[in-house]
């Protein structure tokens, strides 16, 4: 495969929605984007360049009180008036519905849907309980499942689009990302699926699929490594092993900004691809599942990040 992709696992910030003020001379005929997980990394750089595409950018976390970087990142690139921040929490049904109404009651409709948000999750099932599996599930895929309902019947409206980071990890099964890279493959084959049925009502489907993202990977994914090893019993060597890796990838990783180019250049596209990755690194990593119809590539390849 010639570079070999090394055993990186790509986190957005986990997400939500908060409403702050509207310019009012923002013209309601300018297109209006939905962002999730807009604090940090990926989703503040798609927030920000959406606005500078032109598009209304209605940018969504969690926690508002975090969105000072993404206010301070809009000013900074005279497009304020264009970024407008909701609360919005996708594991909340209630709170996605909410915002999603209040979206299109402010705005008259909704173009386009950028799922984002997202949480990572290190460890092997046999070293960690149920409840991290299924709230990465949450987080990562039923958040996203969420959010891409609420929002179709008004995205046939316009002739939307639903646009998903997911991540190289919904192609390429990762060590110690079992339950992250399970909620990614769930994603890729949702939109997958979703895709050719969404099209005959007007709504363009894709994915994104970055590599390794400079984008707080640690801090995101509260990494203890020394916990970590002390917990892993028999996985210790292969673990360590993995961190090491993992943590030198991201010396050769991504901004945020260049993951979130192809983002935007999805948004302005007559005809979206349905897969998209955010780099050659990320297009070749891909490029040997694609190949592998025996499954040994890969094995090969991942095998490798554990020694």
């Amino acid at each position: 495969m010639g570079k070999e992709y090394p055993g990186c696992v790509h986190v957005h910030a986990r997400i939500m929605c908060v409403c702050t003020h509207k310019s009012r001379e923002t013209s309601m005929s300018t297109k209006t984007v939905l962002i999730t997980g807009t604090s940090s990394g990926i989703g503040l750089a798609a927030a920000v360049a959406a606005a500078q595409a032109g598009w209304h950018t209605v940018a969504t976390m969690r926690d508002t009180a975090k969105a000072d970087a993404l206010r301070e990142a809009a000013a900074e690139a005279g497009v304020a008036d264009l970024v407008q921040v909701k609360r919005l929490d996708v594991t909340d049904a209630g709170s996605v519905a909410s915002c999603v109404a209040e979206v299109v009651a402010e705005r008259g409709g909704l173009d386009a849907v950028v799922n984002n948000a997202g949480a990572g999750f290190v460890g092997t099932i046999e070293q960690h309980g149920m409840e991290g599996v299924r709230s990465t599930m949450e987080v990562n895929y039923f958040g996203v499942v969420e959010l891409t309902k609420a929002a179709l019947p008004h995205l046939r409206a316009s002739g939307g689009r639903v646009i998903t980071v997911t991540s190289v990890g919904g192609m390429i099964g990762q060590p110690f990302n079992e339950s992250y890279c399970a909620a990614k493959f769930a994603v890729e084959g949702f939109m997958e699926s979703l895709a050719p049925v969404a099209a005959t009502t007007g709504v363009q489907v894709a994915v994104v699929e970055p590599g390794a993202v400079a984008s707080e990977f640690v801090t995101n994914v509260r990494l203890d490594v020394p916990a970590l090893l002390a917990e892993a019993g028999p996985y210790a060597p292969a673990l360590k092993a993995y961190v090491e890796r993992t943590m030198q990838s991201f010396g050769n990783a991504q901004t945020s900004q260049e993951a979130a180019a192809p983002i935007i250049a999805a948004l302005t596209a007559e005809t979206m691809p349905f897969r998209i990755q955010t780099s050659d690194w990320a297009r070749e990593f891909v490029a040997t599942k694609l190949a592998d119809l025996d499954g040994s590539a890969v094995q090969d390849l991942t095998g490798g990040w554990l020694r």
